[in-house]
């Protein structure tokens, strides 16, 4: 029996017409196959109710899980990303409009090894040409050049718990900000992920969207980029390295989990004077 084609927006890139689209900050969400893919191809297990619009997945060891709910606002909450150890809970949620690119810069770093030294944040914004604060509570904040986009580490009072906000906001003229796109997690998660995250927003390579996709097109550049084709072979390239970076990591953890072998040397008599 032949089955209709349906033509959906989950369909492969092949034959959509994608453009070379900066700032990659003001691109919109993308496609969260960019994520979800990835995570699948990681080993992680697919929760969702297949009734619900939603996507809920979950890691190998349970520790985090990874959930996109589309809601009637770009502007509210769409992905919500949990740890759920007993000494690693942390929670963290982007809007709609945050690029899967720039979100992907957290996710990855999930499916890797904690490295040995945290890596630094804040010299990877100056280093991008951000603007740097510091105030006597030590809350600190960087402002990308064009003044849209920025991230903050603060307490709403001097003494209390810090937490991490990144925003894209247009100013209104009035003295307040259109939002764009909105990030929040807080000071619990690990340094190493929230550098990941830093990483991807000091970035200043384009990203892929179609001429429509954009949802503020005044405030980008879009040149014709590959073809569809192209593009489809390198996300099967990215998950190859995915699913290559996640058996290192479970064979590393297999290591370090074993006991050392005994040793087989035989004992050498003391000699009796």
């Amino acid at each position: 029996m032949t089955h209709p084609h349906i033509s959906t927006r989950a369909d492969g890139p092949e034959h959509t017409i994608w453009f070379e689209t900066r700032p990659r900050h003001l691109a919109g969400g993308g496609d969260p196959r960019h994520i979800t893919q990835a995570l699948r191809a990681a080993g992680w297990k697919n929760r969702s109710d297949p009734d619900y619009p939603h996507v809920v997945l979950a890691s190998p060891d349970h520790r985090h899980t990874v959930a996109l709910e589309p809601e009637t606002s770009a502007y509210t909450a769409w992905w919500r990303i949990q740890a759920h150890g007993d000494h690693d809970h942390w929670y963290a949620m982007f809007g709609g409009n945050t690029p899967v690119e720039i979100l992907a810069g957290l996710t990855d770093a999930l499916l890797k090894p904690v490295p040995e030294t945290a890596p630094e944040i804040w010299p990877t914004l100056a280093w991008a040409g951000w603007a740097y604060e510091r105030d006597e509570h030590g809350n600190e904040s960087a402002r990308h050049p064009d003044a849209i986009l920025g991230l903050r580490r603060r307490a709403v009072e001097p003494g209390e718990d810090f937490f991490w906000t990144a925003e894209a906001a247009l100013p209104t003229g009035l003295g307040g900000r259109k939002r764009i796109w909105h990030a929040h997690f807080d000071d619990r998660m690990p340094p190493h992920l929230i550098a990941a995250f830093t990483h991807a927003l000091a970035l200043d390579e384009p990203v892929h969207r179609r001429h429509y996709d954009v949802p503020h097109s005044h405030l980008v550049t879009q040149e014709r980029g590959p073809h569809g084709e192209q593009l489809a072979h390198a996300h099967e390239a990215r998950l190859k390295t995915v699913r290559a970076t996640a058996r290192k990591t479970r064979r590393s953890a297999l290591a370090a989990q074993k006991p050392p072998a005994p040793s087989t040397t035989a004992a050498v008599p003391a000699r009796s004077r």
